[in-house]
């Protein structure tokens, strides 16, 4: 198994706790020369890989009108968007020549609506959704597999911060147990947990006069100090 973040000490202590010998990768996403290294490594001693995900992702309140702001959205752009498209990019040649393979990436419920205070997070899962449907077409008859996940609230550093309700809340380890049996059973498109997938419809089914009514006055996420 290869295991790309970007804190070393974080991912040798995971590597410490799987069973089975893992290899070990320190790097950003968003660097796409030391992603393509870090695939040629893994491939040329370990072969193709049998399934690649992409989960990296940050998020922060963001203002279009605050000029510090801009930088926040090209970082959550970069990571969300661009760095799932440089971990996958490595692997496809690879796997179109084995004729087998699976991409799952890991996108939000945020990404059916524009949420107030979140837009370059929301932006960057409406992105990833419709980059992965792009991507399972394209690779129809290949082979190759994709997945579209969109977990609702998961239980991390990411969300502990945020000051409205959470309904529906995962610990990450069961998010990632929910994950797995997606991806198991070859699903091209899941929401988990399933309640999300009906607040998700539900929210994208609203029209726009009482979407807008609903949600001005809602929480929002802290920007960055």
């Amino acid at each position: 198994m290869g295991l790309i973040a970007r804190r070393r000490d974080a991912l040798e202590r995971l590597a410490g706790e799987l069973p089975g010998p893992s290899a070990v990768y320190a790097i950003d996403v968003r660097d796409a020369d030391a992603t393509r290294a870090a695939a040629r490594h893994f491939t040329g001693r370990h072969g193709c890989p049998d399934l690649v995900i992409a989960s990296a992702g940050v998020s922060a309140g963001t203002l279009t009108e605050e000029p510090g702001d801009i930088a926040v959205f090209d970082e959550v752009l970069g990571v969300n968007v661009l760095g799932m498209v440089r971990t996958f990019q490595p692997f496809v040649d690879c796997m179109r020549a084995a004729g087998r393979g699976r991409l799952a990436g890991i996108a939000s419920v945020a990404g059916y609506r524009g949420l107030p205070g979140a837009a370059a997070y929301s932006a960057s899962k409406a992105a990833v959704i419709a980059y992965l449907e792009s991507l399972r077409v394209e690779l129809r008859g290949t082979g190759i597999t994709v997945s579209t996940i969109c977990p609702g609230y998961v239980a991390t550093p990411m969300t502990e911060g945020n000051p409205y309700p959470m309904p529906f809340m995962l610990s990450a380890d069961e998010a990632a147990r929910r994950i797995a049996r997606v991806i198991a059973r070859g699903r091209s498109f899941a929401v988990i947990p399933w309640q999300m997938a009906i607040v998700a419809r539900v929210l994208r089914a609203m029209p726009d006069r009482l979407y807008d009514r609903l949600l001005a006055g809602a929480p929002r996420k802290p920007r960055r100090s």
